[in-house]
């Protein structure tokens, strides 16, 4: 079976969107870079970072500095599962340098890459126990930007 990986092309902020990811997330790794040359398209400078292989929470990505052409857009963005408030917190707050928030957990980071940072258990909060006790926890969702898991637990539970 094929591996399917997410390909991001950057403008011409690779490099730094790779330190910026590593100091986000705990655990980035490069395992691959190439670089332009004299002979690589679109004007680089030889030895400028033109792409690179990484992995973000075991997750594999490629990046690209491919100039200004495409840019990103929230029709594609990233889900964070976070295990708790603080892993919420600390994502958030990483990714906000810079960046944009939007509504119900989802933030644009400073390359307009979009992340969803989510805390375990919303998705069960949002689905029941019973369609009242989810439809308050929507509401409560509906009116954050970070998501906070204990005030969208007590809209559930009608507190």
């Amino acid at each position: 079976m094929p591996a399917i990986t997410p390909f991001l092309w950057f403008d011409n902020q690779l490099e730094e969107a790779l330190e910026f990811y590593a100091k986000v997330f705990d655990d980035v790794t490069v395992t691959a870079r190439s670089h332009g040359t004299a002979d690589t398209p679109g004007g680089m400078p030889p030895g400028t970072l033109l792409s690179a292989s990484f992995t973000i929470a075991g997750s594999a990505f490629m990046g690209l500095n491919g100039g200004p052409r495409v840019t990103f857009n929230d029709a594609v963005s990233f889900f964070v599962s976070c295990k708790d408030q603080e892993e919420v917190d600390r994502y958030w707050e990483g990714l906000l340098d810079g960046g944009t928030p939007t509504a119900c957990g989802w933030i644009t980071d400073r390359f307009g890459v979009t992340w969803q940072i989510v805390p375990d258990g919303l998705l069960e909060l949002l689905s029941g126990p019973t369609p009242e006790a989810a439809g308050r926890a929507t509401r409560a969702m509906l009116t954050m930007q970070r998501l906070d898991l204990e005030t969208i637990r007590r809209a559930n539970a009608g507190e």
